[in-house]
């Protein structure tokens, strides 16, 4: 009898939860109306089915700035982020004036353009053009809103601002409230929301002239200047514009072995993220994310490239 108690006690202890702890992690994402949210729906699935212990749920946000202050307050694990802005939290400038934030880098997962899209009846034809009209900088607290301020501030252009989130903007310019917003692109591709109001609305997308693109390389040197091919929706002509990293960061103290863990998943996996992210079938995340990266890596996605033998450029590595 004692024997059959000790087995029946030693199942039991087997079967709890202290047997079997799942780590939860919370992901930090965007506006549910974003392309980049369906893109978060995949990465967490792909950390459910392919990890071992973590278990991982999806949030909605008001996407960089937002994430970075709710990884400063442990509200979120991990989280969308930009090249630029994380920088800025890491370094303390800008947003984080005397505030840094102890951040690394996971992976960036796309280049985003930032696109100035507006009505076609707005007779708006240049940046310049947008001087007292209604019109929405970016997403409310997100790293467009706050790039696309001081883009303006660096080229001396001007607008009637009007915040709000991603749902309300897009409802605005239907209605002809604002003259247009300014939309991260899912690579050459203008963002799904943007698709949504062109179904309705004729659109237009207002480019940099050669001599503004020229002030942004030499004065904002966190953010690029890109060439965007015609075709970015159908009857958009070539055009250039700033753009900056998307990518994914987390806190300094995120144990090493979750983050390689996740990473690995994420660089081995060929389809999910391609599938909810047309713009990423076929891209080279582990490249891009050399190439993009402004933050050091954390220690866990460091080891999952240095096994792959790709050498950290400088400012990935911790200091």
């Amino acid at each position: 009898m004692k024997h059959k108690i000790a087995a029946l006690f030693g199942a039991t202890l087997l079967a709890s939860p202290l047997a079997a702890q799942e780590t939860d992690l919370l992901i930090g994402s965007t506006s549910a109306s974003s392309s980049h949210y369906g893109y978060f729906v995949a990465v967490g699935q792909l950390i459910n089915e392919n990890t071992e212990g973590l278990k991982a749920s999806v949030v909605e946000t008001g996407a960089t700035l937002d994430n970075i202050r709710r990884m400063g307050r442990g509200q979120i694990d991990l989280g969308l982020v930009t090249t630029n802005a994380v920088q800025h939290a890491v370094s303390g400038t800008n947003a984080f004036e005397g505030n840094a934030q102890d951040l690394r880098l996971l992976w960036v997962y796309t280049n985003a353009p930032q696109n100035v899209v507006v009505r076609a009846d707005a007779d708006v034809d240049n940046l310049e053009g947008l001087a007292g009209k209604r019109f929405n900088p970016g997403i409310k607290g997100g790293s467009t809103e706050a790039t696309t301020e001081a883009v303006f501030k660096a080229l001396d252009l001007s607008a009637d601002y009007v915040r709000g989130s991603t749902t309300d903007i897009v409802g605005a310019i239907k209605d002809n409230r604002l003259v247009g917003y300014v939309k991260s692109g899912s690579g050459p591709k203008l963002d799904g929301s943007t698709m949504d109001i062109a179904v309705s609305t004729d659109i237009s997308v207002l480019g940099l002239s050669p001599e503004q693109a020229e002030t942004l390389r030499a004065d904002m040197p966190d953010i690029s200047v890109v060439d965007i091919p015609a075709g970015a929706a159908d009857g958009i002509p070539a055009y250039s514009t700033w753009a900056f990293g998307v990518g994914v960061a987390a806190p300094a103290s995120m144990d090493d072995e979750t983050a390689y863990q996740i990473v690995s998943v994420i660089m081995a996996d060929k389809t999910a993220q391609a599938n909810a992210m047309a713009a990423l079938a076929g891209a080279n995340l582990a490249q891009m994310t050399l190439d993009y990266g402004t933050v050091p890596l954390h220690p866990g996605a460091a080891r999952w490239f240095e096994e792959q033998g790709m050498e950290l450029p400088a400012k990935l590595m911790a200091k």
